[in-house]
Order: structure tokens, then sequence, then C-alpha cells
């Protein structure tokens, strides 16, 4: 393992690493349908190739300061991935991303597993706001954004294409400043 960032005692986030190709195809084989209502890859996953690819370019972007993409490893198994799809070091910000296994919905795996990542990005990062781009209809995505304090900066109209069908995505913003006092309403 390259690093891992250890949430609780069942959850941590691992660094990709082209061991996760695999695990990340049998969870996309099993679940292609619902991954699919709000992610543009899953139909294209057909292989490990394609995820060798993916982990190939993550940890590239890794090592040139661009991103920062983990396997979310729950109870020893791999059930889905979230990064920091860019890290803008002249803006201070960065755009945060996650898919979860449907298996595992429903445990707060994501909510604890973004919660570490905006740590990192304001306590080592010295990041001043995190962002996420949802798609409107995506109410458990956005939820998330909710429970942990981001407020809704705006919405991006025709931001992306899923199935041949255009969406809109609501901009959710959380600024260093207002973290500690979102913090306090768990």
């Amino acid at each position: 393992m390259m690093f891992t960032l250890d949430v609780d005692p069942d959850l941590a986030l691992a660094l990709v690493e082209h061991s996760f190709a695999s695990q990340y195809l049998d969870i996309v084989s099993l679940q292609r349908d619902y991954l699919a209502q709000w992610l543009v890859w899953p139909p294209l996953a057909q292989d490990e190739a394609f995820f060798e690819r993916f982990i190939e370019k993550s940890l590239h972007d890794y090592t040139a300061g661009h991103s920062l993409v983990c396997g979310i490893i729950y109870k020893g198994e791999l059930v889905g991935n979230i990064s920091f799809n860019r890290i803008d070091k002249q803006l201070r910000k960065v755009e945060i991303g996650y898919w979860l296994s449907q298996d595992h919905q429903g445990k707060g795996i994501v909510s604890r597993s973004v919660t570490k990542l905006i740590d990192l990005a304001f306590n080592q990062l010295q990041m001043e706001k995190v962002e996420a781009f949802v798609a409107i209809e995506n109410q458990a995505s956005r939820s998330v954004c909710e429970r942990l304090g981001f407020k809704l900066e705006g919405v991006i109209t025709r931001a992306e294409q899923l199935n041949g069908r255009m969406y809109d995505h609501a901009a959710y913003a959380l600024r260093k400043s207002d973290w500690p006092i979102a913090r306090c309403h768990h």
C-alpha cells in the first residue's frame, strides 16, 4: 500500500493501487446499472484493463499533485472510490467526488470518508475550499453534502450527459472558515 488514511476501525481510504483493478471490475460487473445512474464511465468499464488505465492515470496525477484517488476499504473490502478530482493549489481548492457499492449504502461510509478528506484538505493541504458537483436529481449524494455543512452555491445547467440525458449540477462548496462550525452539528 502506498498510503492509507484510517477513518475508524472499520474504514480506511487507500491510494489506488494496481491490485484494485480486478476488485473494481467485480463491483461494476454486478452493479453496472446502479452505478450508471449517476456516473458516466460504468458502461465503458468492461474489463480489468479499463481500471488498470484509470489507476495508472490516477497515480500519475497524484504524483504531479493534480488529484488524489482512493479506494474506500470497509472491513478489509474495497467497496467504492473517493477522490479529489482536482487539486487547485493556486486557488487553494479541491473538487471531491465519490461512489459506493450499492450493498454498502446507508452505513455512513461516504459521509465518514468525505469528512476525512475534508480534514486532509483543510488541515494538511492548506486548502480554503472543498467543492462538489452533483446531479440535481441525485438526492443521496446531495444529502451527504448538506449533512456535512456544504452550501449550495448555484446550479450549472447542462453540466453532464448521462445515458443520452442532460443533467444539471448542483454546485456545493464548503469553506475552511465554516468547517469547525459545520462539524458541531454531528
